[in-house]
């Protein structure tokens, strides 16, 4: 039933995780089209501070929600359990409040720090709100989670996503006029209206649940069964603070790393005699033009990691060691199938899919292409950093990716005050040195997983096959990618033709992908069957595998 559940949760919330990730594109790309790179500098400006105060809301305490309940639940302990989320909501409401007032009054002493970024002080203000929807948002979605139950938190992304691409696009349409810093600032309100109303869905979700038959009754009566071991509140908080802590550590570091480059980037560029109207073009480019792109196969990853850590927490707590190893196995054969095609079509298609995105653009996109090529090559690392530690968490290590990512941001720092120093590397350096601190961060996860879980990896099976299959899928999207341009150049205008064999190439690639994996066995038919409505992909599998045996 666990293995059935890690795959289900997996499916809704990727689902739904690309569904949000594409209104997410259908915002940042015409917004960016909109206010210009310029004002998109702004907007980046805003997130490093607003992340870092969300995350310390909010990193841990889903996870650690989810975790208990989920332990209480496989002891029929439900009072347990809700008691759990009711204490974990106030804590998270109280969290929320702080953040949002920190963020309003840090706002303009902080900004004031910025330089030529003090404009972004507008946008921080516009969004402090959402710090207190969201941190409420996620108590409600460590409880459902911790139930195995996906759907709510698909439901409330999805929407919160929407309402945020349709109040942000009309407020920074309406306020680009009055200046560049109050179209971003426009453009950042919507993160705020968006988290308000999937609150508010939240909350209709919640309610329904309380009103199902029998739910009241089944905490009433295991409140009886399980009065003997009710734990104390001291108790209870201090286990879920102990989950929490190092979560919430390791997870500012990402935010602090983005923080290094709005800290170090421009500076050195200063330094090294680019203007400061360029220095605000280059930032943009790289963390709102390619940054966007390669945090999208984050989406299913993201994805696998949540619906996996009760699935490990249970094989682990009852010692099932050919489960915990299966489902490992699983994960990061799932991680390595999505991020390597990702990869490798991003690394050879950088420049046309830049011009594809942003065509009003075309100078500063084709700027971004080199450190967007960079970038793609970190897509691996960064979506295994993300199994890797929902696996640590599972085993209880939930210190050890802090440690990890600690290492990775020291050689971040390293790399991009060195290399953002050189005039000929300049913005390209703050990339090298972000790929740089994932391969740091992914290599002591894996040495971690190896010792306290006692599993290591079948490269064979996990990376090879998989690298092979996208290499070749690399190949053959580039040719199509040329060829199309070849063809359609003489009768289209340069965006026209590049947007056309853009999307031929990259519909070459996923179809000669699909085939590859196939043929090299990246994933087997068990495997296949396993996924919910497979049976196409399963009726494909079986012709190529009778096309091969015939071929013997």
């Amino acid at each position: 039933m666990a293995k059935k559940t890690f795959f289900y949760g997996a499916m809704v919330l990727t689902g739904a995780s690309i569904l949000s990730k594409l209104l997410g594109a259908i915002f940042r790309i015409p917004v960016t089209n909109l206010i210009g790179p310029e004002a998109m500098a702004y907007y980046q400006a805003v997130y490093p501070i607003y992340v870092i105060l969300l995350t310390v809301s909010i990193a841990g305490f889903p996870v650690a929600i989810s975790r208990t309940v989920s332990e209480r639940l496989t002891f029929g302990d439900h009072y347990g359990a809700h008691r759990v989320f009711k204490i974990s909501l106030v804590i998270m409401a109280l969290l929320g409040t702080v953040s949002m007032v920190i963020m309003w009054l840090i706002a303009e002493p902080l900004s004031q720090r910025l330089g030529d970024l003090s404009g972004a002080v507008y946008g921080m203000k516009a969004i402090a709100p959402a710090l207190l929807f969201v941190t409420v948002i996620a108590a409600f979605r460590g409880y459902f989670q911790g139930m195995q139950n996906m759907r709510p938190t698909a439901a409330v992304q999805v929407t919160e996503q929407l309402f945020r691409v349709i109040t942000g696009l009309t407020f920074a349409a309406i306020f680009v006029g009055k200046s560049l810093e109050y179209g971003a600032a426009g453009a950042t309100s919507g993160a705020t209206f968006g988290a308000l109303a999937g609150l508010v869905l939240m909350l209709i979700i919640y309610a329904a649940k309380v009103r199902q038959p029998g739910f009241r009754e089944e905490i009433a009566h295991s409140r009886e069964l399980f009065r003997s071991s009710e734990q104390p509140l001291s108790k209870v908080l201090k286990a879920l603070f102990s989950i929490t802590i190092p979560i919430v550590i390791g997870a500012l570091v990402m935010p602090m790393m983005n923080s290094l480059d709005l800290a170090i980037v421009a500076n050195r560029l200063t330094d090294t005699g680019w203007d400061p109207s360029e220095v605000r073009s280059m930032y943009g480019q790289l963390s709102a033009m390619a940054g966007a792109i390669i945090n999208l196969p984050q989406v299913v990853t993201q994805s696998i990691a949540i619906s996996l850590v009760p699935t490990i927490i249970s094989a682990f707590k009852t010692r099932d060691h050919e489960f915990l190893g299966r489902n490992v196995s699983i994960s990061a054969r799932m991680t390595m199938l999505i991020s390597l095609p990702c990869s490798v079509g991003v690394f050879v298609l950088a420049r046309p899919i830049m011009l594809l995105l942003y065509p009003r653009y075309p100078d500063d996109a084709m700027a971004a292409a080199p450190s967007l090529m960079i970038l793609a090559v970190g897509i691996v690392f960064l979506t295994a950093i993300q199994t890797m530690t929902a696996i640590l968490q599972g085993v209880e290590r939930q210190w050890r990716p802090m440690v990890n990512l600690l290492a990775g941001a020291v050689v971040k720092g390293i790399l991009t005050f060195t290399l953002t120093g050189i005039v000929a590397v300049n913005i390209r350096g703050a990339a090298a040195g972000t790929v740089g601190a994932y391969m740091v961060a992914a290599f002591l996860n894996y040495r971690a997983i190896k010792k306290y879980a006692g599993i290591t990896v079948e490269w064979r099976l996990v990376v090879v096959r998989p690298l092979i299959s996208a290499l070749v899928m690399g190949g053959c999207a580039f040719g199509a990618y040329k060829l199309c341009m070849t063809v359609a150049s003489g009768s289209l205008s340069l965006l026209n033709a590049n947007a056309f064999a853009t999307l031929a190439g990259v519909a070459v690639g996923g179809l000669v992908y699909v085939i590859m994996v196939f043929a090299t066995d990246a994933i087997s038919r068990d495997e296949l069957a396993m996924l919910p409505k497979s049976g196409g992909l399963v009726r494909i599998y079986d012709k190529l595998s009778r096309s091969r045996r015939k071929g013997r």
